[in-house]
């Protein structure tokens, strides 16, 4: 025990924003700088609900709408009991997609309401640091692989995007939103100034829960 706590750090954003990229720099970038710091992934397609997540993404199966939103939370909530511990032990969270992605596209949804889609989650641990990665559908349209994915369509990703802008009105939240559409490098030393002070201050406050 460090008797500092580590940062929950989230990376949120459309598809293709560069989500993945840039958490698996900053994590490098944080250890090099002597953070202890790891990333995580959800949806983490490796659990038993992940792999049910996993075969509804890419097509294999189809589920009820409001079965796949609480698969999804339920997949957050199963590895809460960890994300605990490692920061507690001071070590840094990564978080490629949190729930806000989770109520984002769900609510995106005919039928869908933000409170709804967000009450599985409250209680979540709760973000110390939510960067949002800014890119306008269309460029996210242009970038390889797009569309290999259930909800890589681009009318449904202007309808997420809203849905990303209603969330980031939230003032209990610490988002900052940066620009997706620069260099790989750009966005990287943007990400990680905005990380070191999130770390910085993360360190002795304590863990609350999202939306609490």
């Amino acid at each position: 025990m460090t008797g500092r706590r580590g940062a929950l750090i989230i990376l949120e954003g459309v598809d293709r924003a560069g989500k993945t990229t840039q958490s698996t720099k900053l994590v490098q970038a944080l250890q090099d700088r002597g953070h202890p710091a790891e990333m995580m992934k959800f949806p983490d397609r490796t659990t038993k609900i992940g792999q049910m997540i996993s075969s509804y993404l890419v097509k294999a199966t189809n589920l009820e709408d409001h079965t796949v939103h609480l698969l999804f939370s339920a997949n957050r909530w199963e590895l809460v009991p960890l994300m605990k511990e490692k920061l507690e032990k001071g070590i840094s969270l990564v978080v490629d997609r949190y729930a806000f992605s989770g109520v984002a596209f769900t609510s995106a949804k005919p039928g869908f309401t933000l409170e709804w889609c967000k009450s599985p989650d409250v209680g979540l641990p709760k973000p110390d640091l939510v960067l949002f990665l800014q890119l306008s559908p269309a460029e996210a349209a242009q970038r390889e692989t797009f569309g290999n994915e259930r909800y890589e369509r681009a009318d449904f990703q202007k309808t997420v995007l809203q849905r990303f802008n209603q969330l980031m009105t939230d003032p209990t939240l610490n988002w900052q939103v940066i620009d997706a559409a620069r260099t790989i490098e750009e966005l990287h030393k943007d990400i990680l100034r905005h990380s070191e002070v999130a770390i910085e201050q993360a360190a002795t406050q304590p863990l609350k829960e999202l939306w609490k």
